[in-house]
């Protein structure tokens, strides 16, 4: 298969090309060439701009596209116009942002609503994934990840758990054991819309891995790391707003349970991308190949611009120093607006 992919340098891209690569298919990648110069020598470079120039599509002909970077209707507009020898199948990654409100405790699929609007990242999606089917519309599918993890994730978000487990001593844990979370791996993502692309599937799909408990996935955090020290203590959720504590950056993954917007975001159904294809690795694999990689030199002229700041060392060990008796400590056999991807 001649395969398309927009994106391919940093995240997403990178393992979506790999995954097309080992399954023998012919590949191009269209992008701004800022990133990643030596990544992939077998695969066609296209230089182009989803906000401006896309003449390096005209004339050329794909079997399939998958979409790594749209986040706008124009520029998804663009891209089909650019196809100008015909659009085939595309697929489109887009996020369980475009749903725009996620109630507490209610569990939510590809029938909830779209987001309103045209302003604001989970909006633009949206319109995105409107402006695809309307260009297109028995040749596509959608693809909604939610918070998307493993090696070369630029933001640091999930990293952030495996890299603190792993540095020991007595780690802040956010809200119940309990509570429910969900990722995505990105090498099972990537696979998962190189299989759509294969079988011309259509229709759109909640790409989330498992609900697991939080404690699940600190455990498994502690598993990648053999003979750590570290110990979880839990806070409640409202201690830590009141603590101001930033939801989803400061101490990833989480989000206060009762939060009108997105207390419900980590609930998704993914039973629809199950039917279709996709399947995903343990969390003790994913926990234990995201420190690998982190631990690793970084690439010549990796980004750092979409770190996120994440709780620093120094505030965590001053909350840690003021729980009071009624917090909960565990070991690993004990219990105790925002974006998606």
């Amino acid at each position: 298969m001649r395969l398309l992919i927009l994106g391919g340098t940093v995240f997403l891209g990178r393992h979506v090309i790999a995954a097309a690569l080992a399954r023998g298919h012919t590949v191009s990648m269209l992008n701004r060439g800022r990133h990643g110069p030596g990544l992939f020598p077998e695969v066609e470079r296209l230089i182009g701009d989803r906000d401006s120039d896309m003449s390096a599509l005209r004339g050329r002909e794909f079997d399939a596209v998958i979409d790594c970077t749209a986040f706008n209707p124009v520029q998804v507009e663009r891209t089909v116009a650019a196809l100008d020898t015909g659009a085939p199948h595309v697929v489109l990654v887009s996020s369980i942002s475009a749903y725009g409100v996620f109630p507490p405790h209610r569990v939510f699929d590809e029938s909830t609503p779209l987001a309103e609007g045209n302003e604001g990242y989970g909006p633009l999606k949206a319109r995105a994934e409107e402006a695809l089917a309307s260009a297109l519309p028995d040749r596509h599918a959608i693809v909604r990840p939610g918070l998307i993890v493993g090696p070369h994730d630029p933001t640091g978000r999930f990293t952030y758990w495996p890299a603190r487990v792993a540095r020991g001593g007595e780690v802040l844990a956010p809200g119940r054991p309990d509570r429910p979370v969900q990722v995505i791996d990105v090498r099972d993502l990537a696979a998962f819309c190189v299989a759509l692309a294969e079988s011309r599937t259509t229709g759109a799909f909640n790409a989330v891995g498992p609900q697991l408990s939080m404690k699940a996935l600190l455990d498994a955090c502690l598993q990648a790391v053999p003979g750590s020290d570290a110990r979880f203590t839990w806070k409640p959720d409202a201690m830590l707003l009141v603590l101001g504590v930033a939801p989803w950056t400061g101490l990833p993954l989480w989000l206060p349970e009762e939060d009108p917007t997105h207390g419900g975001m980590l609930l998704g159904d993914a039973s629809r991308a199950v039917a279709a294809g996709l399947t995903t690795r343990s969390i003790q694999e994913t926990a234990a190949d995201t420190l690998a990689w982190a631990r690793a030199p970084l690439e010549p002229g990796w980004d750092a611009s979409k770190l996120v700041t994440t709780l620093a060392p120094e505030r965590e060990a001053e909350i840690l120093a003021g729980h009071s008796a009624t917090d909960r400590p565990s070991g690993p056999g004990g219990a105790g607006h925002l974006r998606s991807t």
